[in-house]
């Protein structure tokens, strides 16, 4: 038996989208705990490769920044900050990200956020004919071209998979 559709109400990352009249699709599931992008693919019934998780980390200046990878691999750390002329990245705690972001954990997108964050995508997201993204809350996933992560938040596509 088909799953009703639910409503999902608004958030800033689907009022930024639609304000500069980008197409995307809304995908809500039943968040789990800790599940990651792996529970979102199962029930959503994609790849979890084409799910990308959006990660805020930041610096040895402190200074924040998003990464954008695939729900199957890691980041090397090492790699970023060679990538992005930096001496090391880390991941932020749970509330210097949301602090940053404006969204909790879990629901974080890179659209819509609270302040403008620098964005690095791995490159190989780029090759996807589409991705499914955190639409700015738990369990809700935007599905959408890979390109307008490019041409929407100017995001530098880097080499940093694991």
């Amino acid at each position: 038996m088909a799953r009703k559709p639910r409503h999902v109400s608004e958030t800033p990352a689907t009022a930024w989208l639609r304000a500069r009249g980008l197409a995307f699709g809304e995908h809500p599931y039943d968040y789990v705990e800790h599940g990651g992008t792996a529970e979102s693919a199962r029930q959503l019934g994609v790849d979890e490769h084409q799910v990308v998780k959006t990660l805020v980390m930041q610096d040895e200046r402190a200074q924040p920044l998003l990464v954008l990878m695939h729900g199957d691999r890691q980041v090397s750390t090492k790699a970023l900050a060679r990538a992005i002329g930096v001496k090391s990245v880390e991941p932020c705690s749970v509330e210097v990200a949301q602090r940053h972001s404006g969204y909790l954990v879990g629901g974080t997108s890179p659209f819509g956020t609270k302040k403008a964050l620098p964005v690095f995508v791995e490159a190989t997201v780029l090759e996807l004919p589409r991705i499914w993204i955190n639409g700015g809350r738990r369990g809700f996933l935007l599905s959408l071209d890979p390109t307008l992560l490019v041409s929407a938040l100017q995001a530098r596509a880097v080499g940093c998979a694991l």
